[in-house]
């Protein structure tokens, strides 16, 4: 199968969300590319850091600031597994990233079009072009399946303290 850039770099923002899975963090990535480079990557860190703000696009964003000795990210488009939220939305218009591309919706925080549209709101001094639903399967899957685990896990620690109970 060949895949369209967004998709390759989707791809890579999935690699991001499997690693943050795979030490117990909610199963988002995020990538920012500027001039068809990958010039970082992130993935949610809030359980680990115990902090609220360790969301994969503001790591992202951090790094590729970081890396390029500037605040600005003009010409930068990041590449998310999952809509960003409102701190995330915010985030990306003050780093003036020019577009977002994101995989599965958030019904719940959504604020790149699904509750509301921080991106592309004009009375906003800057905005970002918004493309949603690449990858929307795989990026969804990846968090519906870490969901259902931990659901299941949460019913067997109470099915153990019943038992031990009795």
């Amino acid at each position: 199968m060949e895949y369209t850039p967004d998709e390759q770099y989707m791809l890579a923002a999935l690699e991001e969300a499997k690693k943050a899975r795979q030490i117990g963090e909610v199963p988002i990535g995020a990538v920012i590319v500027l001039n068809g480079e990958v010039i970082a990557k992130a993935h949610n860190l809030r359980e680990t850091r115990q902090s609220s703000v360790a969301h994969a696009e503001v790591l992202a964003i951090e790094a590729a600031c970081k890396k390029l000795g500037t605040w600005r990210l003009e010409e930068a488009t990041l590449y998310v597994t999952l809509e960003p939220c409102p701190m995330c939305a915010g985030a990306i218009m003050l780093s003036r990233v020019n577009k977002v591309v994101y995989g599965a919706a958030d019904p719940k925080g959504g604020c790149a079009g699904t509750l509301m549209n921080l991106l592309e709101d004009e009375r906003f001094n800057h905005q970002s072009e918004v493309v949603s639903g690449v990858l929307k399967a795989e990026c969804g899957a990846l968090l519906s399946d870490f969901f259902r685990k931990l659901r299941e896990e949460k019913k067997q620690k109470r099915k153990q303290a019943r038992q031990e109970l009795e």
